[in-house]
Protein backbone atom coordinates (compact mmCIF):
# COMPACT_ATOMS: atom_id res chain seq x y z
CA UNK A 1 0.00 0.00 0.00
CA UNK A 2 2.64 2.06 1.08
CA UNK A 3 5.12 1.00 -2.07
CA UNK A 4 1.77 2.19 -4.29
CA UNK A 5 1.18 5.91 -2.73
CA UNK A 6 4.94 5.79 -3.03
CA UNK A 7 5.11 4.40 -6.85
CA UNK A 8 2.02 7.19 -7.69
CA UNK A 9 3.95 10.00 -6.04
CA UNK A 10 6.84 9.19 -7.99
CA UNK A 11 5.33 9.63 -11.06
CA UNK A 12 3.10 12.46 -10.64
CA UNK A 13 6.35 14.29 -9.63
CA UNK A 14 8.18 13.22 -12.76
CA UNK A 15 4.63 14.63 -14.83
CA UNK A 16 5.12 17.57 -13.03
CA UNK A 17 9.15 18.12 -14.13
CA UNK A 18 8.10 16.85 -17.57
CA UNK A 19 4.95 19.57 -18.12
CA UNK A 20 7.63 22.21 -16.61
CA UNK A 21 10.38 21.36 -19.12
CA UNK A 22 7.68 21.36 -21.99
CA UNK A 23 6.42 24.93 -21.22
CA UNK A 24 10.05 26.46 -21.32
CA UNK A 25 10.64 24.99 -24.14
CA UNK A 26 7.37 25.77 -25.93
CA UNK A 27 8.63 29.41 -23.88
CA UNK A 28 11.55 30.06 -25.92
CA UNK A 29 10.46 28.79 -29.23
CA UNK A 30 7.42 31.32 -28.99
CA UNK A 31 9.83 34.57 -28.83
CA UNK A 32 10.63 34.15 -24.90
CA UNK A 33 14.81 33.92 -26.30
CA UNK A 34 14.16 33.86 -29.66
CA UNK A 35 15.17 36.64 -32.18
CA UNK A 36 13.85 35.53 -35.30
CA UNK A 37 10.56 35.18 -34.13
CA UNK A 38 10.19 38.17 -31.78
CA UNK A 39 8.33 40.53 -33.95
CA UNK A 40 10.11 43.80 -32.55
CA UNK A 41 13.55 41.60 -33.94
CA UNK A 42 11.75 41.10 -37.31
CA UNK A 43 11.28 44.44 -37.35
CA UNK A 44 14.75 45.61 -36.70
CA UNK A 45 15.89 43.31 -39.11
CA UNK A 46 13.90 44.67 -41.57
CA UNK A 47 15.28 46.64 -44.75
CA UNK A 48 14.27 50.55 -44.88
CA UNK A 49 11.75 50.59 -47.74
CA UNK A 50 13.55 53.43 -49.95
CA UNK A 51 11.03 56.08 -50.79
CA UNK A 52 8.87 56.81 -53.63
CA UNK A 53 10.30 58.31 -56.62
CA UNK A 54 8.01 61.39 -57.47
CA UNK A 55 7.61 61.59 -61.08
CA UNK A 56 6.35 64.84 -60.95
CA UNK A 57 8.98 67.70 -58.79
CA UNK A 58 8.02 70.98 -58.33
CA UNK A 59 11.10 73.07 -59.25
CA UNK A 60 14.89 71.66 -60.75
CA UNK A 61 18.02 72.75 -60.16
CA UNK A 62 20.59 71.80 -62.83
CA UNK A 63 24.50 71.67 -62.20
CA UNK A 64 27.16 70.18 -64.67
CA UNK A 65 29.36 71.99 -67.43
CA UNK A 66 28.62 73.53 -71.16
CA UNK A 67 26.40 70.80 -72.03
CA UNK A 68 24.09 72.42 -69.46
CA UNK A 69 24.94 75.48 -70.49
CA UNK A 70 23.64 75.25 -74.24
CA UNK A 71 27.42 76.48 -75.20
CA UNK A 72 27.87 76.45 -78.96
CA UNK A 73 24.12 75.31 -79.90
CA UNK A 74 22.99 78.93 -81.12
CA UNK A 75 26.26 80.88 -81.70
CA UNK A 76 30.30 80.40 -81.75
CA UNK A 77 31.64 79.94 -78.46
CA UNK A 78 28.75 81.46 -76.56
CA UNK A 79 26.31 79.68 -73.90
CA UNK A 80 22.53 80.20 -74.72
CA UNK A 81 20.90 78.64 -71.93
CA UNK A 82 17.54 79.10 -73.65
CA UNK A 83 17.94 75.87 -75.24
CA UNK A 84 19.80 73.93 -72.22
CA UNK A 85 18.05 70.52 -72.23
CA UNK A 86 17.44 70.66 -68.53
CA UNK A 87 16.10 74.38 -68.06
CA UNK A 88 15.49 76.22 -70.91
CA UNK A 89 12.71 78.02 -72.44
CA UNK A 90 12.86 77.17 -76.13
CA UNK A 91 9.71 75.37 -77.21
CA UNK A 92 11.99 73.85 -79.87
CA UNK A 93 14.09 72.19 -77.35
CA UNK A 94 10.84 71.23 -74.97
CA UNK A 95 13.47 71.13 -71.99
CA UNK A 96 13.13 68.70 -69.00
CA UNK A 97 11.79 72.07 -66.82
CA UNK A 98 9.81 72.81 -69.75
CA UNK A 99 7.81 69.40 -69.74
CA UNK A 100 7.85 69.06 -66.22
CA UNK A 101 6.88 72.36 -64.82
CA UNK A 102 5.02 74.29 -67.48
CA UNK A 103 4.17 77.58 -67.34
CA UNK A 104 6.11 77.48 -64.17
CA UNK A 105 9.14 76.65 -65.10
CA UNK A 106 11.02 80.23 -65.28
CA UNK A 107 9.51 80.80 -61.75
CA UNK A 108 11.15 77.54 -60.52
CA UNK A 109 13.85 76.22 -61.99
CA UNK A 110 17.91 77.42 -61.74
CA UNK A 111 20.74 76.45 -63.79
CA UNK A 112 23.85 76.25 -62.00
CA UNK A 113 26.13 74.74 -64.36
CA UNK A 114 29.19 76.51 -65.48
CA UNK A 115 31.31 75.93 -68.78
CA UNK A 116 34.37 74.00 -68.39
CA UNK A 117 33.40 72.79 -65.58
CA UNK A 118 34.80 69.71 -64.28
CA UNK A 119 33.60 67.06 -61.14
CA UNK A 120 35.88 68.72 -58.74
CA UNK A 121 33.45 72.27 -59.31
CA UNK A 122 30.07 70.44 -58.62
CA UNK A 123 30.18 70.30 -54.91
CA UNK A 124 30.33 74.04 -54.88
CA UNK A 125 27.31 74.17 -57.80
CA UNK A 126 25.80 71.65 -55.52
CA UNK A 127 25.92 74.16 -52.34
CA UNK A 128 23.82 76.86 -54.66
CA UNK A 129 21.30 74.19 -56.05
CA UNK A 130 20.84 72.92 -52.01
CA UNK A 131 19.95 76.20 -50.89
CA UNK A 132 16.53 76.16 -53.34
CA UNK A 133 15.78 72.98 -51.62
CA UNK A 134 14.62 71.78 -55.01
CA UNK A 135 12.22 69.06 -55.81
CA UNK A 136 14.74 67.90 -58.79
CA UNK A 137 18.58 68.32 -59.20
CA UNK A 138 19.62 67.39 -62.41
CA UNK A 139 23.68 66.40 -63.04
CA UNK A 140 25.13 66.40 -66.46
CA UNK A 141 28.91 66.72 -65.71
CA UNK A 142 32.78 65.13 -66.19
CA UNK A 143 33.23 65.17 -70.23
CA UNK A 144 35.58 68.01 -69.06
CA UNK A 145 37.50 65.77 -66.88
CA UNK A 146 38.30 63.64 -70.11
CA UNK A 147 38.43 66.21 -72.44
CA UNK A 148 41.94 67.19 -71.50
CA UNK A 149 45.54 68.53 -73.08
CA UNK A 150 46.51 64.88 -72.94
CA UNK A 151 45.69 61.71 -71.13
CA UNK A 152 48.13 62.05 -68.67
CA UNK A 153 46.19 65.34 -67.40
CA UNK A 154 42.14 63.65 -67.17
CA UNK A 155 41.09 63.38 -64.04
CA UNK A 156 41.83 60.45 -61.26
CA UNK A 157 38.79 58.00 -61.29
CA UNK A 158 39.18 58.30 -57.58
CA UNK A 159 38.88 62.08 -56.91
CA UNK A 160 36.38 61.56 -59.49
CA UNK A 161 34.47 59.23 -56.94
CA UNK A 162 35.46 61.49 -54.08
CA UNK A 163 34.13 65.26 -55.20
CA UNK A 164 30.97 63.16 -56.23
CA UNK A 165 30.16 61.59 -53.03
CA UNK A 166 30.85 65.52 -51.62
CA UNK A 167 28.22 66.38 -53.79
CA UNK A 168 25.74 64.08 -52.94
CA UNK A 169 26.73 64.77 -48.99
CA UNK A 170 26.01 68.42 -49.38
CA UNK A 171 22.97 67.87 -51.02
CA UNK A 172 21.67 65.85 -48.16
CA UNK A 173 22.82 67.80 -45.52
CA UNK A 174 20.88 70.84 -46.71
CA UNK A 175 18.03 68.92 -49.00
CA UNK A 176 17.25 65.29 -47.87
CA UNK A 177 14.48 64.89 -49.77
CA UNK A 178 15.72 66.70 -52.79
CA UNK A 179 15.70 63.76 -55.73
CA UNK A 180 18.85 63.77 -58.20
CA UNK A 181 18.85 62.74 -61.77
CA UNK A 182 22.34 62.15 -62.85
CA UNK A 183 23.14 61.89 -66.65
CA UNK A 184 25.94 59.56 -68.10
CA UNK A 185 28.89 61.41 -69.78
CA UNK A 186 28.24 61.26 -73.71
CA UNK A 187 30.73 58.78 -75.84
CA UNK A 188 33.66 61.43 -76.78
CA UNK A 189 35.03 58.32 -79.01
CA UNK A 190 31.73 58.65 -81.25
CA UNK A 191 31.33 61.99 -80.98
CA UNK A 192 35.45 62.35 -82.21
CA UNK A 193 33.99 60.03 -85.21
CA UNK A 194 31.14 61.76 -86.17
CA UNK A 195 32.30 64.81 -86.01
CA UNK A 196 35.40 64.23 -87.90
CA UNK A 197 33.32 64.00 -91.40
CA UNK A 198 33.09 67.89 -91.30
CA UNK A 199 36.20 69.85 -92.46
CA UNK A 200 34.85 72.79 -90.88
CA UNK A 201 34.85 71.03 -87.61
CA UNK A 202 38.23 69.62 -88.02
CA UNK A 203 39.30 72.73 -88.17
CA UNK A 204 37.23 74.09 -85.65
CA UNK A 205 38.92 71.21 -82.91
CA UNK A 206 42.14 72.33 -84.04
CA UNK A 207 41.29 75.54 -81.75
CA UNK A 208 41.76 73.36 -78.32
CA UNK A 209 38.72 71.25 -78.33
CA UNK A 210 39.13 68.41 -76.28
CA UNK A 211 42.47 67.53 -77.73
CA UNK A 212 43.11 64.55 -75.59
CA UNK A 213 40.35 62.72 -77.99
CA UNK A 214 39.95 65.44 -81.00
CA UNK A 215 43.95 66.00 -81.23
CA UNK A 216 44.77 64.97 -84.92
CA UNK A 217 42.04 63.89 -85.95
CA UNK A 218 42.56 61.83 -88.94
CA UNK A 219 45.87 60.39 -87.58
CA UNK A 220 44.74 56.45 -87.30
CA UNK A 221 48.35 55.61 -86.42
CA UNK A 222 48.96 53.39 -83.11
CA UNK A 223 49.58 55.71 -80.84
CA UNK A 224 46.73 58.51 -81.81
CA UNK A 225 44.27 55.65 -81.13
CA UNK A 226 45.87 53.97 -77.92
CA UNK A 227 45.31 57.74 -76.44
CA UNK A 228 41.73 57.81 -78.16
CA UNK A 229 41.29 54.61 -76.53
CA UNK A 230 42.42 55.57 -73.20
CA UNK A 231 39.88 58.66 -73.22
CA UNK A 232 37.09 56.13 -74.03
CA UNK A 233 37.85 53.57 -71.40
CA UNK A 234 38.19 56.69 -68.73
CA UNK A 235 34.81 57.73 -69.53
CA UNK A 236 33.67 54.28 -68.90
CA UNK A 237 35.12 54.04 -66.09
CA UNK A 238 33.57 58.18 -64.83
CA UNK A 239 29.99 56.75 -65.65
CA UNK A 240 30.16 53.22 -63.58
CA UNK A 241 31.10 55.92 -60.61
CA UNK A 242 28.07 57.86 -61.40
CA UNK A 243 26.12 54.78 -61.24
CA UNK A 244 27.69 53.22 -58.13
CA UNK A 245 27.52 56.30 -56.20
CA UNK A 246 23.94 57.16 -57.42
CA UNK A 247 22.70 53.18 -56.28
CA UNK A 248 24.17 54.15 -52.82
CA UNK A 249 21.72 57.31 -52.36
CA UNK A 250 18.17 56.14 -52.23
CA UNK A 251 17.11 59.16 -53.85
CA UNK A 252 19.23 59.19 -56.81
CA UNK A 253 18.53 58.24 -60.43
CA UNK A 254 21.46 57.17 -63.03
CA UNK A 255 20.28 57.05 -66.52
CA UNK A 256 21.45 54.07 -67.07
CA UNK A 257 24.02 55.10 -69.58
CA UNK A 258 21.78 55.84 -71.73
CA UNK A 259 23.45 59.79 -73.02
CA UNK A 260 26.54 57.56 -73.49
CA UNK A 261 24.73 55.23 -75.76
CA UNK A 262 23.14 57.69 -77.26
CA UNK A 263 24.55 58.60 -81.18
CA UNK A 264 24.62 62.14 -82.12
CA UNK A 265 24.17 62.64 -85.56
CA UNK A 266 25.12 65.64 -87.71
CA UNK A 267 21.72 67.23 -87.14
CA UNK A 268 22.12 66.55 -83.20
CA UNK A 269 25.86 68.50 -83.17
CA UNK A 270 26.56 72.25 -83.03
CA UNK A 271 27.42 73.16 -86.47
CA UNK A 272 30.50 75.32 -85.10
CA UNK A 273 32.39 72.91 -83.60
CA UNK A 274 30.89 69.46 -84.12
CA UNK A 275 31.27 68.80 -80.70
CA UNK A 276 28.53 70.27 -78.26
CA UNK A 277 25.06 69.28 -78.92
CA UNK A 278 22.64 71.43 -81.21
CA UNK A 279 19.47 72.45 -80.38
CA UNK A 280 17.95 69.64 -81.82
CA UNK A 281 20.61 67.54 -79.43
CA UNK A 282 19.39 69.72 -76.95
CA UNK A 283 15.69 68.15 -77.44
CA UNK A 284 17.01 64.70 -77.39
CA UNK A 285 18.87 65.02 -74.14
CA UNK A 286 15.63 66.79 -73.02
CA UNK A 287 13.87 63.66 -73.91
CA UNK A 288 16.25 61.17 -72.60
CA UNK A 289 15.54 62.99 -69.13
CA UNK A 290 12.67 63.05 -69.30
CA UNK A 291 11.63 59.71 -70.04
CA UNK A 292 14.33 58.24 -67.39
CA UNK A 293 12.52 61.04 -64.72
CA UNK A 294 9.11 60.17 -65.53
CA UNK A 295 9.26 56.08 -65.64
CA UNK A 296 7.73 54.11 -63.08
CA UNK A 297 9.97 53.09 -59.84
Amino acid sequence: MQDSRRSRRVRAAAALLAASALALTAGCESGGGSSAASPAASKKASPSPSPAWNRSPASIAAIGDSITRGFDACQVLADCPEVSWATGSDPAVDSLAVRLLGPAAPAHSWNYAKTGARMADLPAQMDRAAAQHPGLVTVMTGANDACRDDVAAMTPVASFRADFETSLRKLRAVSPTSQVYVSSVPDLKRLWSTGRGSPLGKQIWKLGICRSMLADADDLGAAATRRREAVYERVVAYNEVLREVCAGDRRCRYDGGAVFAYAFGGTQLSPWDWFHPSRDGQARLAEIAYGQVTAPS
